[in-house]
C-alpha cells in the first residue's frame, strides 16, 4: 500500500523548484530532477511525472505554490483509486 505522506513529500521535492505561479504542466518540467521520467514511488504505487500528467485532469491552473498543486494531484489520484 502506498504511503500518501511519502508520495506528497516526493512531489513537493520534485515540483518546488518550478517558477511559481505556473500556468501549465509544462512549467513543471524544468524543475523535475529527471524531467518527465521523474518517478514517484511508495509501496505498490509507482508513477512517472508524465503518467501523472495523463492521470490528472489538468488541474486548476494557474497554481501559486507547490502545496496547492500537490494537494490537487493527490486528491485526483485518490478519486481515481490510484492512491
Amino acid at each position: 500500500m502506498a504511503d500518501e505522506a511519502e508520495i506528497r513529500e516526493q512531489m513537493i521535492d520534485a515540483f518546488e523548484g518550478a517558477d511559481y505561479p505556473i500556468s501549465s504542466p509544462m512549467d513543471l518540467v524544468p524543475a523535475l530532477p529527471n524531467g518527465p521520467g521523474t518517478k514517484f514511488e511508495s509501496g505498490d504505487f509507482s508513477m512517472t511525472a508524465m503518467e501523472l500528467n495523463t492521470k490528472a485532469s489538468g488541474g486548476d491552473f494557474p497554481y501559486d505554490d507547490v502545496e496547492t498543486l500537490v494537494d490537487d494531484i493527490i486528491e485526483q489520484l485518490k478519486e481515481q483509486d490510484e492512491l
